[in-house]
């Protein structure tokens, strides 16, 4: 960063020297070919305000692709005054007595600065680059797909049946034998429990009037339900 700044700093150094350098030549030979006041003051800066004006437009219609010849020409004739000035300040020219061609040079030049300012700032404006949006996550904005022939899907498509295809009639399922449960043979109870059991069965026939259900004595009993079979067998 530092250096950075440092490479700034000394060409803004450069440019501000250089350019109060131009300045005071071109001052000094608007003086001596008989621009007094101010008027040898404004020499200077319309010298340069072309040069820059000019440089600007050069490097517009570079970008934009286009000719560049125009504003190239003016740069050229403000860069030959400000180093015309620049070398017959350096003791070439003797600024007692300058040359009538100069003065009339020198006495020209607004005129010619007006002209060329004037074509640079009413140049034809140059259309900006169609830029394309960008989304919050950094892709570009998706474009719709351009819409195809309706006529040009419909021949790719191949043509319909003119006949339903026959549908298969459906073959009747045949019963599957599903084999049915086989009771558990009937285990022998103890004797205890068979008098048990028998007890249970009559005490449900005096109150019920109706005889007892083999797994209803198997629950009261605690009985698995595997032992359903070995208690109806004793009722």
């Amino acid at each position: 960063m530092r250096a950075h700044l440092a490479r700034v700093d000394a060409v803004i150094v450069q440019a501000v020297i250089a350019g109060a350098l131009s300045f005071s030549h071109l001052h000094d030979l608007a003086e001596a070919a008989g621009q007094n006041g101010w008027k040898a003051w404004a020499y200077p800066v319309s010298v340069d305000l072309l040069l820059v004006a000019a440089w600007r437009r050069m490097r517009q219609l570079q970008r934009a692709g286009q000719a560049a010849g125009g504003p190239r020409l003016w740069f050229l004739i403000a860069l030959a005054a400000s180093l015309g000035a620049n070398v017959a300040t350096a003791g070439l020219l003797d600024l007692d007595d300058v040359p009538a061609s100069l003065r009339v040079v020198v006495a020209g030049w607004p005129a010619v600065a007006f002209f060329g300012g004037t074509l640079l700032a009413h140049a034809p404006h140059l259309p900006e680059a169609p830029t394309v949006p960008v989304s919050p996550t950094g892709d570009t904005e998706t474009r719709p797909a351009p819409a195809t022939d309706d006529t040009t899907d419909r021949e790719a498509l191949p043509a319909p049946l003119t006949e339903p295809e026959p549908v298969p009639k459906r073959i009747a399922a045949e019963p599957v034998a599903t084999s049915t449960p086989v009771p558990a043979p009937a285990v022998a109870l103890p004797p205890a429990l068979v008098d048990r059991v028998r007890a249970m069965a009559e005490e449900h026939r005096s109150t019920t009037g109706r005889p007892a259900d083999p797994d209803a004595v198997r629950v009261r009993l605690g009985l698995p339900p595997s032992m359903t079979a070995s208690v109806a067998a004793h009722l």
